[in-house]
């Protein structure tokens, strides 16, 4: 099965995210990224833009009744740049982890330049 998108991590935020993730979480998450880079149109269940922001969007893992998000945004349409994640407890995304992944956001694209 051919590959529509890559998928990469900046900083360690996502990194540190997963260590902290149970094994079998870890797991499920590797296989909803690898949907999202093998599947060309991503549904709603597993990838939606963050409203109120410019190109930021939410992968979204269920699983046992926990609820996992991973921040992520697109650069150039075929790669998915991961930010940061947390478990969810609420029905809001938290804001100030809104702020984090969007300060990541930044830092990428002013690393990118120069």
């Amino acid at each position: 099965m051919g590959t529509y998108r890559s998928v990469v991590s900046f900083g360690a935020a996502f990194e540190e995210f997963m260590d902290g993730l149970p094994q079998r979480v870890q797991r499920k998450v590797l296989q909803v990224l690898r949907i999202i880079e093998e599947i060309e149109l991503i549904p709603a269940s597993y990838m939606k833009h963050l409203s109120g922001t410019k190109g930021l969007y939410e992968i979204r893992i269920q699983m046992s009744g926990d609820a996992f998000r991973i921040f992520c945004f697109f650069d150039e349409k075929k790669l998915v740049v991961l930010l940061g994640g947390f478990q969810k407890k609420s029905t809001k995304t938290p804001r100030r982890e809104i702020q984090k992944a969007l300060k990541l956001m930044e830092e990428y694209y002013i690393e990118k330049q120069s």
